[in-house]
């Protein structure tokens, strides 16, 4: 190219065009004209440039920090340097080439030497700086005071990350990332304190928008107008006018004016918003914004929610217990770092204390708990369980875990002789023997062990624990251990798989067949004085054993002890009034566990023991209720995260706390009911004077479905009576307000079988060598008297209607009043119990 070429390329391509052409002839005599490579650097911030370049062709790009990714490419023609060379400055952007690239170059000096011969080139340019540093002062005045308008709503940084490794944590975290990549509204909802307003921080400062102002304004104190919002009129520009291209988080958007609704509504559909007019002036002209719109919200605003483009609905703490670990980490080293304090670790048994807890404040509550925990441990090197004393949700208190009480108890019933040695090593042995005897010996109570073990040991025994330990019989039941080896057989000699339970049919009639086998038991119990006659007893057993082989040669685990056995029945509906329970932390097991290796079985792992499984398909964590728990331990011995807890409890709290009523157990309780006055037809006969020959068969049979079916009858009018007197908003429905009636039931029980107990429980000896065909009569026998009996009979009653009293109005949370008729009928049903059982 020639020098006349040159000239010419610079007065049509290049701002030096203004030049005279003798300058201009001088400027393109010194230039030289170079090939970059990419990547070569033309000009860096706060360093005097090497020279002047003029891009001829390539590509060229100029940032104005070194840590912004925004860029702006160059044009062909472009001055390089021109302004800090004329003012001799250091740079303030950053020129790079992108491909390899062809400029015109002038060295520094030789630029410098050329403006002191040739003025004219800082005369023409003068004007154009000035005018340029006139437009900085101006966007410098106007940023001043935009920052000054929007300095009380200035969010200045976010405050933390999403910290955590769970998948709600990753999934949060994506979410966020993902929406600072566009500039869509978004919608943040979820409950108090998950620091929202912080996740909308991360968003904005993650954004292209971060080098952007991000106000909050709280919508609960906005103008009915919105004039501090979208501006007047009269020229007052708004908050949304001096955003400009920044982010807008509307806090707590479900407090919005209803005046406002509509018209942030059309703010989010369409960007653009009304400044407000008075009365005189100008038609308001429509406005567009370019602010990135965030509202958050604790609960769903329907008529603003669905106009934005994007929602993040923020998880709660209590299902993201899996980063309680870290988050505590992270909060422990946050609050010693701010106070200058060593660092303390967390002890395993706090963070399932914490983990154990639902934190309903969630992050906040949390980091409030961390730093009350440091200062409370007095710069101590670990924080102990103790300290988070007060991280314990409903539903654990009033407990007292046995096993962290009692280490030795724990070791025992993760052992091998709970319950499989004494199963295996006892029972199995025994049971067999007992039905062998009842066969074979003496018939009547008063000459054969067996029987009098049956009903004057097992029964009364069984009743007094219910309250104490619950369904632990079901534990050492010699029905499941049989059938148990029956599942054995049919797996491994016989080579056959068990099917799965049919859940859904099982939930809707096992519940019905317990109850109809059981009501079938108590009328051949009373028939046929199954008490007194051994033989029958031992088909009882042999029956009940034979039900539960069946279902275990058919379907995996006990199915028969979950739906159709009608002494699990039995048990489970007493369980409830049980002082203990065993349960699971939710938090640790939703944190820690990924096996699940309590309710499906397997291997060990670290502390956790190999085994089958619960029999009962039941989890420890979701438990509720004790009738879906047969104490076998089995997933204490398989949890490895030590989460399976046997709480000390107050007596039948779940009753009026967690508990879900069920059709088929109110059946069943009144059918046991009923069997108390089943088992004193002669004293019921006597009491009505009927005078009716039960030596008769039917008219035997007629007085025991009275006896089964009038006290239940009784219950169901009575729960009418309360229905009809207390309106449905308030009254309980009579399936709940029934199970009040279970201590009466279980006291009655227990009442009549004390007769038994304390009767003939202690002619034990004596009654086993009558059973050999030997003489006892020498042996010591231990009895209480009539009178000692009778006294705890009526002591048991007048207890057991105090507890139904105190049951039915915790329950219910009604008054007094309002309960009156079934007080009364609980009153009634005692006074009738105590008639024939004690004899008043």
């Amino acid at each position: 190219m020639t020098i006349q070429e040159r000239l010419i390329w610079l007065q049509e391509r290049t701002s030096l065009g203004c030049l005279s052409l003798e300058t201009l002839g001088a400027i393109a005599t010194a230039l030289q004209r170079q090939t970059l490579p990419p990547q070569q650097t033309l000009s860096e911030i706060d360093q005097h440039p090497q020279g002047l370049y003029i891009l001829i062709s390539g590509e060229v790009i100029s940032h104005n920090s070194a840590a912004a990714p925004e860029t702006n490419p160059l044009t062909r023609g472009s001055t390089i340097n021109l302004r800090p060379l004329l003012l001799n400055e250091a740079s303030q952007e950053a020129i790079a080439t992108v491909t390899d690239t062809e400029v015109w170059f002038m060295p520094r000096q030789q630029w410098q030497d050329l403006i002191q011969n040739y003025p004219e080139i800082t005369q023409a340019f003068s004007q154009d700086l000035a005018q340029e540093l006139a437009e900085v002062a101006q966007a410098l005045q106007q940023e001043q005071q935009q920052q000054e308008i929007l300095r009380p709503y200035l969010v200045t940084k976010a405050k933390r990350g999403v910290v955590g490794k769970s998948r709600y944590a990753k999934r949060l975290r994506q979410q966020i990332r993902e929406a600072g990549t566009h500039d869509r509204s978004i919608y943040i909802f979820g409950e108090p304190g998950l620091e929202k307003d912080n996740l909308a921080a991360l968003i904005h400062y993650g954004s292209p928008r971060r080098r952007q102002p991000i106000i909050k304004i709280d919508c609960s104190i906005l103008q009915k107008s919105g004039a501090e919002l979208f501006g007047r009129t009269d020229g007052k520009k708004g908050l949304l006018a001096w955003l400009g291209k920044g982010t807008l988080i509307l806090n707590k958007i479900e407090e919005l004016p209803p005046e406002l609704i509509d018209k942030v509504a059309t703010l989010i559909e369409t960007q653009t918003y009304t400044p407000i007019s008075r009365p005189g002036d100008p038609e308001p002209v429509p406005q567009q914004t370019a602010a990135k719109l965030v509202a958050i919200a604790e609960r769903q605003l329907p008529a603003v929610a669905r106009h934005f483009s994007e929602t993040i609905k923020v998880p709660p703490l209590r299902v993201r217990k899996a980063d309680l670990a870290a988050q505590v980490e992270y909060y422990t080293s946050l609050f010693c770092r701010a106070k200058g304090l060593d660092k303390p670790t967390l002890t395993p048994e706090a963070l399932r204390r914490l983990q154990s807890y639902d934190f309903p404040n969630n992050i906040r509550e949390l980091q409030n708990l961390v730093e009350r925990a440091i200062v409370q441990s007095d710069q101590g090197s670990i924080l102990t369980e103790e300290i988070f004393w007060s991280a314990q949700g409903k539903q654990k208190r009033f407990r007292l875990n046995l096993l962290n009480a009692y280490p030795a108890f724990r070791r025992f019933l993760r052992s091998a002789w709970w319950p499989d040695r004494i199963n295996y090593g006892f029972t199995a042995i025994a049971f067999p023997l007992i039905i062998a005897v009842l066969f074979l010996a003496p018939q009547t109570r008063d000459q054969n062990f067996a029987l009098n073990f049956f009903w004057a040991w097992w029964w009364p025994l069984v009743l007094l624990a219910f309250p104490f330990v619950g369904r632990l019989w079901c534990a050492v039941c010699p029905f499941m251990i049989y059938g148990e080896i029956t599942q054995k057989i049919t797996t491994e000699l016989l080579k056959r798989d068990l099917k799965p339970w049919p859940r859904q049919q099982a939930e809707k009639w096992g519940g019905w067949f317990l109850f109809g086998l059981f009501a079938l038991i108590f009328l051949w119990e009373e028939l046929w004085d199954l008490q007194n006659t051994a033989y029958l007893s031992a088909w009882l057993l042999i029956i009940i054993t034979a039900g539960a082989m069946i279902c275990s040669a058919i379907f995996e685990r006990r199915f028969w002890c979950r739906y159709l056995c009608p002494i699990g029945g039995m048990n489970g509906l007493f369980a409830k009034l049980s002082m203990t329970e065993l349960r699971a932390q939710q938090g640790t097991c939703s944190a820690e566990c990924s096996t699940y290796q309590c309710y499906k079985g397997g291997p060990q792992k670290g502390e956790g023991l190999e085994t089958a499984g619960c029999p009962l398909y039941s989890h420890p964590a979701q438990l509720e209720d004790n009738r879906d728990c047969v104490l076998c331990m089995t997933c204490l011995k398989a949890c490895p995260h030590r989460s399976v807890a046997v709480n000390l409890r107050p007596p039948a709290i779940e009753l009026w706390t967690t508990h879900r009523p069920r059709t088929y157990e109110v059946a069943l309780l009144l059918l046991l009911l009923g069997g108390i006055f089943l088992h004193r037809l002669p004293e019921i006969n006597q009491v009505l004077g009927l005078n009716l020959d039960l030596s008769q068969f039917w008219p035997h049979l007629g007085l025991a479905i009275a006896a089964l079916g009038v006290p239940a009858g009784v219950v169901l009018l009575t729960g009418a009576v309360v229905q009809f007197l207390n309106s449905p908003p308030k009254a309980k429905p009579f399936l709940q307000l029934a199970y009040g009636y279970l201590p009466l039931v279980l006291g009655g029980s227990l009442a009549h079988y004390l007769r038994l107990g304390l009767g003939e429980a202690g002619q034990i000896l004596p009654v086993t060598m009558a059973t050999f065909g030997l003489q006892g009569s020498t042996l010591p026998i231990v009895v209480a008297h009539p009178a000692v009996i009778a006294f705890l009979q009526g002591s048991t009653l007048i207890f057991a209607t105090l507890c139904t009293f105190v049951l039915t109005k915790k329950m219910s949370k009604q008054s007094w009043r309002s309960l009156l008729p079934q007080y009364l009928t609980s009153l009634g049903l005692a006074w009738a119990m105590a008639q024939i059982i004690v004899g008043l």
